[in-house]
């Protein structure tokens, strides 16, 4: 079991997938910036001038009036927080989006190299198997008879 375990890190795809998780997470910290630093303040300023993210309903409990989340959170209340959750939403649109313009890139970049492997794989033409078998053929039909 270990020497499968041993395997199954040796692998490749997990060495890249390893590398992958590594770079979104320093990637997701530079979006949850993005999100937090400069897209809530434009929204904020569009709705008023409110700091979008920390939108909340108090459901029960009480929190002191306009404190922001965290304070409602800190006194005990149990709030409703669509502002976080719709800060998260925009975050994961543009990773999404981020990601998707990733994929379509490699994407491009991988069949512009398997169309030129495929130009480099046809340039050498020669006869086919089949032409190969009929000039065979005609060769013995012209040969004399033993």
């Amino acid at each position: 079991m270990i020497k499968e375990f041993r395997d199954f890190i040796a692998r490749g795809n997990v060495m890249d997938m390893a590398v992958g998780i590594i770079i979104g997470a320093a990637f997701t910290a530079i979006v949850t910036s993005l999100v937090g630093d400069l897209i809530n303040p434009i929204i904020g300023v569009i709705t008023g001038g409110t700091d979008f993210s920390s939108k909340y309903f108090v459901l029960s409990g009480t929190a002191p009036e306009g404190v922001g989340l965290q304070a409602a959170r800190d006194a005990g209340a149990n709030v409703f927080a669509y502002g976080a959750f719709l800060s998260a939403v925009i975050n994961f649109l543009i990773i999404a989006f981020v990601v998707f313009l990733l994929v379509k890139g490699v994407n491009r970049i991988k069949d512009a190299a398997v169309g030129k492997a495929e130009v480099v794989e046809e340039a050498p033409a020669g006869p086919t198997q089949e032409e190969l078998l009929a000039q065979i053929r005609d060769l013995l039909a012209q040969r004399p008879a033993v």
